[in-house]
């Protein structure tokens, strides 16, 4: 299952922001009538449909790993969290029909429609995201349900989507996915640009690809301000294990890397920053932060891997928000689009930065959730498929997320690596 979601998530994420790109780069085409803009749309919506299509295949694999691995968490919680999975169904299926007009309209449809379908696909692909993302949200801070004697009851379904964690899970993950994606198209496009300097198709996609993840990622920061403080006061424990805390203590310190160890409930080796912890939790740099001592051994998290994984999503999501600086420092200093050497192999280094942050974000909030599958309530020990041989379904799933990356950057290298021609000759009226 970890592995399944750890290819599906790459592919929401670009489900979410890709088809963003596309909307405002025809949104424009249709503003300034300049030709690089609609090929862009054209080149990016090929693109979003190679991702969809093997988003789908990977989602479908995660809908029956669901009941497959987890019979006794759907049955427990199959009636409260089935309502946001039927609308992310909606949102999926409303996405694949207006994606299917927006490829198929070129030339069929008027212009205006046109670019509607494309802002209908993104904000589909969004609304798909945000509602997996509640059912995620209530597994960390479940609401909407009674138990007595042992069995769920009065269960309200929208409570279950509006709880606690839901408002930081959605901001942050919906951001998250707007900043890998503009980072990672703005890499691409820079590395063409830094082989061909006088490209206009290459330095426009760089522009918009800029924009969307230089505007996010600050936004981003803010938003996982948020979310610390949400997790500090929802999940005291998980807040401990992110920041290797095992004592209560009032004007905690920020602990950066370090390995943390259990049996000595130290931290060894880390860089701390003098009542950081507390300021970031509580606003208060005297302010207590609970440790990992005030609560049952068996009820910690994998601590070492829950604080490896945050620091390493929040030193990716700090190394773009630098870059974002610098970035807007360069474009308003040349007033458009940046092109300096170092800036654009910078951003090439940079391209995979915003998707490592994603996969270490949901290390963060699944391992430290753990032992708990729905938290507070039922452990994970108690959810799962009891299985002897998994060797070979493992390895058989591992080999199709495989093949599938294999297709993809084969059909999107396709896309990028295409004879210039056609663009070129597009270009020379924008020339």
């Amino acid at each position: 299952m970890g592995m399944s979601l750890a290819f599906h998530i790459v592919f929401a994420a670009l489900g979410i922001g890709l088809p963003v790109l596309m909307a405002i780069s025809e949104g424009l085409y249709l503003r300034r009538r300049r030709p690089v803009f609609l090929e862009l749309s054209k080149r990016w919506s090929r693109g979003a449909a190679i991702l969809f299509a093997v988003g789908a295949v990977s989602g479908t694999v995660l809908a029956f790993e669901l009941g497959l691995l987890w019979p006794s968490f759907m049955e427990k919680a199959g009636a409260i969290i089935g309502m946001p999975f039927s609308l992310e169904g909606f949102a999926f299926f409303t996405e694949a029909i207006f994606l299917g007009l927006y490829l198929a309209g070129w030339n069929r449809l008027p212009p205006l429609l046109h670019w509607l379908c494309g802002v209908l696909v993104a904000v589909s692909g969004a609304l798909s995201g945000i509602f997996v993302v509640t059912a995620n949200a209530w597994m960390n801070a479940p609401a909407g349900f009674k138990i007595v004697d042992g069995k769920i009851t009065d269960i309200d379904p929208i409570a279950a989507m509006l709880n606690p964690a839901a408002p930081h899970e959605v901001v942050h993950m919906t951001l998250a996915a707007f900043v890998a994606t503009g980072f990672a198209v703005a890499a691409i496009h820079a590395f063409f640009l830094l082989r061909d300097r006088a490209n206009v198709f290459h330095r426009n996609a760089l522009g918009i690809a800029l924009t969307l993840g230089c505007i996010s990622a600050p936004l981003l920061m803010i938003s996982g301000d948020f979310s610390a403080r949400s997790v500090a006061r929802l999940q005291p424990a998980k807040l401990a294990a992110m920041e290797a805390v095992y004592y209560t203590q009032t004007g905690a310190p920020l602990q950066i890397g370090g390995i943390p160890d259990d049996e000595s409930r130290t931290t060894r080796y880390a860089l701390t920053i003098p009542r950081g912890l507390s300021l970031l939790s509580t606003h208060d740099p005297n302010g207590k932060v609970i440790g990992l001592e005030q609560f049952p051994r068996n009820d910690w998290p994998n601590v070492r891997l829950v604080h490896w994984a945050f620091d390493l999503m929040v030193g990716s999501g700090t190394a773009l928000f630098m870059l974002a600086i610098a970035v807007g420092w360069s474009a308003w200093k040349q007033r458009g689009v940046p092109d300096g050497k170092w800036l654009l192999r910078a951003l090439v280094a940079a391209g995979p930065l915003g998707f490592l942050a994603i996969e270490a974000g949901w290390v963060v909030t699944e391992l430290g959730r753990q032992p708990w599958i729905i938290y507070g309530v039922m452990r994970t020990k108690e959810a799962i498929t009891p299985m002897g041989k998994i060797a070979i379904p493992f390895l058989v799933f591992t080999l199709l997320y495989v093949l599938l990356s294999v297709v993809v950057i084969y059909l999107l290298r396709r896309q990028f690596m295409q004879s210039e021609k056609p663009v070129s000759e597009l270009l020379k009226t924008d020339a």
